[in-house]
């Protein structure tokens, strides 16, 4: 396809993911996690909690549980996303997503719909059969698409289902993460088409620029400095040349961060948030893939680089 023009000047709306840090193996610090919530309404983005970044697929049901009612107490209205996540439960995903949509919802957040592995053997009919059961239930809540390379439940849909999908107005938007600009960008232009008020939140790590072109964004990466990614969008909406610069050092960050085995990028968070002060300790979930410690030579830099643009880039 013939790449699409650029969207400049344009508000961007930035939705984070926020770590899940761990004090020793086994031990999750929450208290540090309500610290980077925290932060991360503070940088002016929208904290996603119970997601991938929040290890939602190694949490207990009770503890997923728990850190959804800490983050309802300390929203205080103010708005965030947490994961409607039924792997491994039995019964009608419809019902089981629906039931798990309205907990969020009455905790004070917005429910987006986590793949699961019942949902990635339906037909898209079926697919889009179940997320109109969760409209029946709730008046907002999101979608969303992740590649087999981030957990091997994920689906990413065809275009034709993303397109029936829109037709669901409870459905206000979708996380994209096939990691594909193409596929993003046919999304976009569908809804630019169908729907323009349809949120395309890009979870594509490796290629946070797809913002210049109509995407917004729920990401891992943003994780890692949440006050850099909000000067960067600063930047773009008011057409300053900066954004360039800083979005480059985010990207570069990205492809350290994601590569192979990319569910590692988790122990990467952790490393550069240990470095930079925000936690305690370095340590990841101990069932996730690990980082080599002499990685955080290559991290301590790209923090300063960040650090320096963030503090240049304030009005």
């Amino acid at each position: 396809m013939e790449v699409p023009l650029l969207k400049p000047r344009r508000t961007i709306e930035g939705c984070s993911a926020v770590l899940l840090p761990f004090k020793a193996p086994g031990q999750p610090d929450v208290e540090a996690w309500a610290g980077l919530l925290e932060r991360t309404w503070a940088g002016g983005l929208t904290p996603a909690v119970n997601m991938d970044t929040g290890y939602v697929n190694l949490l207990s049901r009770a503890e997923r549980s728990d850190l959804l009612v800490r983050a309802g107490q300390l929203a205080r209205r103010r708005r965030f996303i947490a994961g409607a996540f039924i792997e491994g439960q039995t019964g009608d995903p419809g019902g089981l997503y629906s039931t798990e949509a309205v907990a969020i919802q009455e905790a004070g957040g917005v429910p987006i719909l986590f793949p699961c592995s019942a949902v990635k053997q339906l037909s898209e009919l079926a697919l889009v059969e179940v997320f109109r059961s969760v409209a029946k239930e709730c008046p907002e809540f999101l979608g969303f698409e992740l590649g087999e390379m981030f957990v091997p439940f994920g689906r990413i849909w065809s275009l034709a289902t993303f397109e029936a999908l829109l037709d669901i107005p409870q459905l206000k938007g979708a996380k994209h993460s096939s990691l594909s600009r193409e596929l993003e960008w046919q999304r976009l232009a569908v809804r630019d088409r169908r729907r323009p008020d349809f949120k395309l939140y890009t979870g594509n790590d490796l290629a946070i620029d797809l913002v210049r072109w109509g995407s917004d964004y729920l990401l891992g990466l943003s994780a890692f400095h949440v006050e850099a990614f909000a000067a960067r969008d600063r930047l773009w909406a008011k057409g300053d040349a900066g954004f360039h610069e800083l979005n480059d050092w985010l990207q570069y960050l990205g492809m350290l961060a994601f590569r192979a085995p990319v569910p590692a990028y988790k122990h990467s968070c952790a490393q550069f948030l240990f470095h930079r002060g925000l936690i305690a300790t370095p340590e990841p979930h101990p069932q996730n893939p690990r980082r080599p410690a002499s990685d955080l030579a290559l991290l301590e830099p790209i923090a300063q680089k960040l650090d320096a643009l963030v503090a240049a880039a304030q009005p």
